[in-house]
């Protein structure tokens, strides 16, 4: 007989929330700091040294990893990515955290659903769509897209 899939949810005790959180389980939060008046969906996984701005929104299935910063007032859909390890040497670069990059998405940025984030800055007030790659900083506000995202109209 198949038994059941058992979904936990992993809170580490070093993880530190602001007031008036959501937090939907399951999710694996760790080393993590989660701004005021935030909702992290299910199935969300937020890595160490990760910062979360106040009233930022990460819906289901995504992923951020460590030395992501996320501004304030942000959206983050559904299955949306972060990479800090660009495969300088041809493979992963495993436990060598020297050779991980940082992220730094400003405030009031909202990024589409599956879109992927390389290590990259972004400033404030930009849209990117679903689906994007972002591969190079995004220095002007506006909506970008594609694969490599592109600026494809100022707001």
């Amino acid at each position: 007989m198949n038994q059941p899939a058992i979904f936990e949810s992993h809170i580490k005790n070093d993880v530190q929330f602001g007031e008036e959180v959501k937090v939907v389980l399951p999710v694996n939060l760790y080393g993590c700091t989660i701004g005021s008046r935030c909702f992290i969906g299910p199935f969300v996984e937020i890595q160490k040294d990760v910062q979360v701005g106040d009233g930022t929104k990460v819906q289901s299935h995504s992923f951020i990893c460590s030395l992501v910063t996320i501004g304030k007032s942000c959206f983050i859909g559904h299955g949306v990515m972060f990479i800090n390890d660009l495969f300088n040497n041809g493979g992963p670069a495993g436990g060598d955290k020297s050779k991980w990059k940082h992220t730094v998405i400003g405030d009031h940025v909202s990024i589409g659903s599956n879109a992927t984030i390389l290590p990259v800055t972004v400033c404030d007030h930009v849209v990117i769509g679903a689906g994007a790659v972002v591969t190079k900083n995004i220095t002007e506000p506006g909506i970008y897209a594609g694969n490599p995202a592109r600026k494809i109209k100022s707001i």
